[in-house]
């Protein structure tokens, strides 16, 4: 078994949990209340800016071109790829994608974002590998699940969203990822595997706080007044 399927089997009940949660099952049968969306992708569009640093970061940490070739080129989906499934919860919200940029992260997506440059700036390229990992694998995973549970035909509200996430495109970038995370720990010691394993249960389980965050609209507890 590999390194990356191991850390997959041991993450089971989080991955089983993310899939039960009201708000991914919502997405399956349609119906997620309209705040939610939006606090979503206010958070989630802050997200993806921490997450294309943090590839910023993997290019630094990289030796060899083709490693940061790749990373170069997660950064354009991000950038181009990405606002497919953030326009489709905004049209449902009825809200214009512009208006829901620029606002702080929430405290569960701001403990997030710190989780993953973390194990980025001070850890091995494992550790940052591992911390990236669980976001488009859970996605993937989403996808397919509500895919194969609800049958969502072109008319779905949620089509366009749960379809991108289950497409040969997000397949391919969590595959490329495990094979990085795998071809790293066949180069390292026990030690240094623990590490990376951390890094991941702990964005799987940030995984599914960030969709509790947005479905109960978590907010900082003292809204204060900035010049």
């Amino acid at each position: 078994m590999s390194f990356s399927q191991e850390l997959r089997t041991e993450s089971e009940v989080i991955f089983q949990g993310i899939f039960e949660h009201p708000y991914v099952d919502g997405l399956g049968k349609g119906d997620v209340p309209k705040g939610a969306l939006i606090h979503y992708v206010k958070a989630d569009f802050e997200y993806l800016n921490a997450f294309i640093n943090i590839y910023g970061l993997a290019i630094a940490k990289s030796s060899n071109r083709e490693d940061m070739a790749y990373f170069y080129e997660q950064i354009g989906f991000v950038l181009n790829s990405e606002v497919h499934p953030h326009n489709n919860l905004c049209r449902v919200a009825g809200v214009a994608y512009d208006d829901l940029q620029g606002y702080p992260l929430p405290p569960t997506a701001d403990h997030y974002v710190s989780h993953m440059k973390s194990a980025a700036q001070q850890g091995s390229m494992g550790e940052l590998l591992a911390a990236l990992l669980p976001c488009p694998w859970t996605y993937l995973e989403i996808g397919h699940y509500l895919i194969d549970k609800y049958k969502p035909e072109p008319d779905h509200p949620f089509y366009d969203w749960i379809t991108f996430y289950a497409t040969e495109e997000v397949e391919s970038i969590t595959t490329e990822l495990r094979e990085k995370l795998d071809q790293w720990a066949q180069n390292v010691g026990e030690t240094e595997k623990d590490k990376a394993r951390q890094a991941f249960i702990k964005s799987c389980q940030l995984e599914y706080a960030f969709w509790e965050m947005a479905y109960t609209q978590e907010e900082w507890p003292f809204q204060v007044a900035t010049k």
